[in-house]
């Protein structure tokens, strides 16, 4: 299995697909804030031996042209410019984290290009139903950057809080190298992006398959939200792994891969 990197239409991402040459159904992930493509490393290895798998990088990200102040709607219209680049009619959306909402914000503005989406340690609303908590959350994230804290050493506190006991040195490891490599600009600009989204009324309105995989040990997207997420869509599979924290397909990818792929063989368009 060979993994390519290309850019198009502004955005740089990672493509494997199946040795065969055979069409295949297109499944993009799209990863955290602290991420990149490398996020899903394990899925690329995994899944391309079926499925044409592409990970990318969000505006900003790696080689991928930054655009701010940034947006969800933003954001959907890139992903939008890269499957049309890639002459992809219908698809399949996975996204960890922001990288969720931001599956989430395709799917309602773009939902016939939309064949399953694959929500993992995401929320459908950032926060409460006011802004004290946004507020306060963007404040502590911004005050080691305030005080003058470097991304490296920011990524050297920030990853292991956020894994659980399950990840291995390695990933963690490679989780720490993608958020050191992202610049301190562009990781403000997706914080306060972030804390804007909300699809908490449309959320319910999804009429695609969902799967859900939710961290046992996840603090920022508990599985008890998720597990109420998937009460709500008639078309769910719900999964929580116990030991694993926000970067749940990072941390159990054999697993989460294993789910992955069930959920696809069980929606394939071709």
């Amino acid at each position: 299995m060979t993994i390519y990197r290309q850019q198009l239409a502004g955005i740089e991402f990672a493509l494997a697909e199946p040795a065969s040459g055979e069409p295949a159904d297109t499944i993009i992930f799209m990863h955290g804030i602290g991420g990149d493509d490398t996020s899903f490393a394990h899925q690329l290895r995994d899944l391309s031996d079926q499925y044409r798998v592409i990970a990318w990088n969000m505006p900003g990200y790696r080689g991928s042209q930054s655009q701010s102040p940034l947006s969800f709607q933003v954001l959907a219209e890139a992903l939008l410019a890269l499957t049309e680049a890639l002459g992809i009619e219908r698809l399949h959306v996975a996204g960890q984290s922001i990288g969720g909402m931001v599956a989430q914000e395709f799917y309602h503005r773009y939902p016939q290009l939309v064949a399953s989406l694959t929500l993992i340690a995401t929320t459908a609303v950032f926060g409460g139903k006011d802004d004290s908590f946004k507020t306060a959350f963007l404040q502590a994230r911004l005050k080691p950057l305030d005080d003058g804290v470097s991304m490296p050493e920011l990524a050297k506190k920030a990853m292991p809080a956020v894994t659980g006991s399950a990840v291995s040195p390695q990933d963690l490891q490679s989780a720490i190298d993608a958020m050191a490599g992202l610049s301190e600009a562009v990781y403000r600009d997706v914080l306060k992006c972030l804390v804007t989204f909300n699809r908490r009324v449309e959320f319910e309105t999804i009429a695609c398959p969902v799967c859900l995989i939710a961290g046992g040990e996840d603090t920022n997207a508990p599985a008890a939200t998720m597990a109420k997420m998937a009460a709500k869509l008639p078309h769910a599979d719900y999964h929580e792994l116990p030991a694993a924290g926000h970067l749940v397909n990072t941390e159990l990818p054999d697993e989460s891969s294993r789910i992955i792929r069930q959920f696809l063989n069980k929606n394939k368009m071709l």
